[in-house]
């Protein structure tokens, strides 16, 4: 026996951990406390899911269809485009069965989603997310190119894989089946690639055939899926920030054909409605399941009649603390407004009245703020006295130069090394006044008399332009699964 022969017999004797066994069987559990008209709404959680979504269960089914065709063998290198759950689900089971994984992913994919592909082992190749199909840098044609570039590559293709929607016909239909009772009146879901569509689709028409269950689109407006079935029209898409479903093509394996009603929900709905079913139900859902959940409740209150109807939990809120439930954040994207003042207080992203300003005293120490700066990543903090009045600045470069020689002088008082010389303005100043602090290097403080109300950055004017930019001028910004 040859050493590739004694290699490829270890690695198909080889037991993959555990956790795998834990993918699919989740739970499912009412909604009781937001209103949902004449209808039950039933929420199957797949959040409970290893890597915390759905995509668990096509990442396996995927991987497992191309260990029995002969598509992946031992030694292998599995790759797929991904910005999203899929990428963690494969990097979770492949890299469990001893597979390389290599993610191309689009740059505008979270930290933190980078960050857990990676720690799970795999491979990141980042890519252009700003452009569109048949452009070299577009995220599927780089990860189809390395497909053929590298020997012995499996290239998953969740957009094209029929794996993918029968992952759902063979696990999560039954399961919803099963715990439903056998009475299931429709079925609420999202297209990312179409997978969990068709393959419910499929099982519901097969178990229910004559008086059938609906199914139901909950499509990110932005996404062309919803004008597709209201019209049949393929139209030119644009841009949404949830994340994970919603297209600007309709997927090889998305059956469009199965879906008896759609709804169109905006970014804001979506966001508002999964921050409302976490202080509500307890439910700690990603940006998706708010777009499934309002959808579903806009047809569970259009009903005349009552019916079960089931939607999902497709990941995680975890994935999302620094976006949707981040509440500067959710400002800043203009997801939440605040009372508007009319002046420049208007641009300031955390004020100080309201306990939002990272400071320090004259008399905590240079570590202090060095600590307060990393963990708020900021690079400069006022300097606020017991009184609440800004008496100073202190930035990085101010601490470097107190202790680059002598390390010992993180104890000395930030008042020893902090400026003085502030540019402040009142609130009353124009965005010109500005301009001009930015041109002296200077991070503008604004004061109300001898009120600190906060700082305003380059980056917090930049963010209130972009708010105030017209829309039809804005670029278009696309999600990916």
């Amino acid at each position: 026996m040859s050493l590739l022969d004694v290699a490829t017999a270890a690695f198909a004797t080889k037991k993959p951990p555990g956790i795998l066994a834990l993918i699919g069987d989740t739970p499912l559990v009412e909604v009781t406390q937001l209103d949902t008209g004449p209808c039950q709404l039933f929420l199957k959680l797949e959040n409970q899911n290893p890597t915390g979504s759905i995509k668990d269960r096509i990442a396996l089914s995927m991987i497992e269809a191309a260990e029995r065709d002969g598509s992946l063998q031992p030694g292998g290198t599995v790759i797929e485009a991904t910005a999203g759950n899929t990428g963690l689900g494969l990097a979770l089971v492949a890299g469990a069965k001893g597979y390389r994984v290599l993610l191309v992913i689009p740059d505008k994919m979270s930290q933190e989603k980078i960050s857990h592909v990676r720690a799970l082992g795999a491979e990141v190749r980042l890519t252009r997310s700003d452009v569109t199909r048949g452009h070299p840098e577009y995220y599927q044609d780089v990860a189809a190119r390395l497909a053929e570039e590298i020997p012995g590559a499996f290239y998953v293709n969740q957009f094209g894989n029929p794996a993918n929607p029968l992952a759902h016909e063979r696990s999560t239909g039954p399961e919803i089946w099963e715990q439903m009772r056998h009475d299931v009146d429709a079925i609420v879901v999202g297209v990312g690639s179409g997978g969990t569509l068709t393959g419910l689709g499929n099982f519901f028409n097969r178990v229910k055939p004559r008086r059938g269950i609906e199914m139901v689109l909950a499509d990110p407006t932005g996404s062309v899926l919803f004008e597709y079935v209201k019209t049949g029209k393929l139209v030119e898409s644009g841009s949404w920030a949830v994340e994970g479903i919603g297209e600007d093509f309709i997927p090889d394996i998305a059956d469009m054909s199965l879906v008896t009603e759609a709804y169109e929900i905006n970014d804001e709905d979506a966001f508002a409605v999964a921050r409302e079913l976490l202080r509500k139900e307890g439910i700690f859902g990603g940006s998706s399941t708010g777009t499934l959940v309002a959808g579903a409740l806009r047809y569970c209150r259009e009903q005349t009649k009552p019916k079960r109807v089931v939607s999902f939990v497709p990941d995680t809120g975890n994935k999302y603390l620094s976006k949707m439930y981040n509440d500067f954040w959710m400002a800043e994207q203009g997801f939440m407004q605040r009372q508007p003042h009319g002046d420049l207080s208007d641009l300031i992203s955390h004020r100080y009245e309201a306990g939002e300003v990272i400071t320090v005293g004259p008399n905590d120490t240079l570590l202090t703020a060095f600590k307060r700066m990393r963990d708020a990543d900021v690079s400069q903090l006022p300097v606020v006295d017991p009184g609440g009045r800004s008496i100073g600045i202190i930035d990085e470069s101010d601490v470097l130069v107190k202790v680059h020689r002598d390390s010992t002088h993180f104890n000395d008082h930030v008042e020893t090394a902090m400026t003085d010389r502030l540019e402040t303005l009142p609130p009353t100043s124009k965005i010109q006044d500005l301009l001009g602090v930015f041109d002296r290097g200077r991070v503008a403080i604004v004061m109300d008399g001898d009120k600190f109300l906060g700082l305003i950055t380059r980056t917090d004017l930049l963010s209130y332009l972009r708010r105030h930019m017209p829309k039809s001028a804005a670029p278009v910004e696309r999600e990916f699964s």
